[in-house]
């Protein structure tokens, strides 16, 4: 594998260039990303309700505050990865894995307290999960033509 000298030269932006990136950002594709960040929170919060109150109904609200647990991990997971998303281009070159270290404490909390279940937990945690499948199916559903 032979490298040039081409490609081992830094590159130096200035400050002008880091300001007029900066500026452009929150109207064009930073704002798509703050919508969509907020719309998946949203229907991340609705499903997990949604969820809650069937839990509760068909099994116990013990169950349902075990699933709530985890719910509110993963929206906490969410925020972070948002979080980390938005600071991907100006700060940092890679994502961090400190949202990992939540679940896997989670985890090994509910595995030694025993009041708490790990599946109502986990199955949770992926409610996000299913928010981005209703993003995905209505992305995918053509617009009314009328």
């Amino acid at each position: 594998m032979s490298l040039s000298n081409e490609s081992l030269k830094p590159t130096f932006a200035t400050e002008a260039d880091s300001q007029s990136v900066a500026s452009d950002e929150p109207n064009g594709s930073m704002q798509e990303f703050y919508q969509l960040s907020q719309e998946l929170l949203t229907v991340t919060l609705v499903l997990a309700g949604i969820i809650f109150i069937c839990v509760w109904i068909f099994y116990s609200l013990h169950i349902a505050l075990n699933y709530l647990l985890g719910a509110c991990t993963g929206v906490v997971y969410l925020k972070m990865l948002g979080k980390d998303v938005e600071r991907l281009n100006r700060q940092k070159t890679s994502l961090s894995k400190n949202r990992l270290a939540l679940f896997i404490g989670l985890i090994v909390i509910a595995t030694q307290w025993q009041q708490l279940q790990i599946l109502p937990i986990f199955l949770g945690f992926l409610t996000y999960k299913a928010s981005l499948l209703v993003y995905m199916i209505r992305m995918l559903m053509p617009p009314d033509p009328k």
